[in-house]
């Protein structure tokens, strides 16, 4: 009888235990999201530290949005050739999302006798002033999205970042007409890796990222930037991951920013969806 006893305790305890594992699952989800949830962005950059961000992406199971140009790397190529292909189309099978960042990486100047007057930063006409037209400028924005879709066979999201976050109300307005939308980022989104490692070293930008971020907040850094000697990324993206997990925070792409998401429920038009 003992015996019996002490088979029937055990099997009681065993579906009690396995109970609490079924109910406890939907009370941890909510709880890890206590503090909210967070966007993370990249742009693209020099991407020196591109393999390692993707790398700590799938350490913490976090999905990010990259904005792509075709900037110069450490590689010695640029990030949309398609060398660059497999990175990305491991990124894509990730279930990351990918925004337009420019494919020369132009920057809104002025406004000019009317003409919109912008600087390629790279490309034919790098460095020069050029004014644009609605066409030329939407041909801009989908030249990074045919290159993504050429190397992995995924359309861009209706989504752009302005080189430098310049934006004006006509290319605002271009950019909505060809089909993408403005992103810019959070105050305390700023993570600082394209700042002086001298006068913003790591460990004050990782405590001020743990500090500032609040619920809602999108965060912006880069693949690599070349001016800063103590590279951000390797001293503070999988300290600053782990710590805002901690404090009880989601991640999510802007496919499920309230303010973007209905964007990408819209009929598809060329070069972004």
């Amino acid at each position: 009888m003992r015996k019996i006893l002490t088979v029937l305790t055990s099997v009681a305890a065993t579906i009690s235990a396995a109970a609490a594992m079924v109910f406890a699952g939907p009370a941890q989800a909510a709880d890890a999201c206590r503090a909210g949830t967070l966007y993370l962005t990249f742009d693209t950059g020099s991407m020196s530290q591109a393999e390692l961000i993707a790398r700590t992406l799938r350490k913490h199971h976090i999905r990010a949005t990259f904005f792509l140009a075709n900037e110069p790397t450490v590689n010695h190529d640029s990030s949309l050739d398609p060398t660059w292909a497999p990175y990305w189309k491991s990124l894509a099978a990730d279930g990351h999302v990918f925004g337009s960042h420019t494919f020369d990486h132009v920057y809104f100047r002025a406004v000019r006798d009317g003409k919109v007057i912008m600087r390629p930063q790279f490309g034919a006409e790098g460095g020069k002033d050029v004014a644009m037209t609605a066409d030329a400028f939407c041909t801009e924005l989908r030249r990074s999205a045919q290159a993504l879709q050429s190397m992995t066979g995924q359309p861009m999201a209706p989504l752009w970042r302005a080189p430098g976050g310049r934006t004006s109300p006509q290319t605002l307005q271009w950019a909505e007409q060809c089909g993408f939308h403005h992103v810019a980022w959070a105050p305390a989104g700023f993570l600082g890796d394209e700042l002086s490692s001298e006068k913003f070293p790591n460990d004050k930008l990782l405590a001020r990222a743990l500090r500032d971020l609040r619920d809602g907040d999108i965060t912006m850094a880069h693949l690599g930037i070349w001016s800063r000697k103590d590279a951000w990324a390797p001293a503070v993206l999988d300290p600053l991951l782990t710590g805002l997990e901690q404090k009880g925070f989601c991640f999510a792409t802007l496919r499920e920013h309230p303010q973007y998401k209905a964007w990408f429920a819209q009929p598809k038009k060329d070069g972004a969806r």
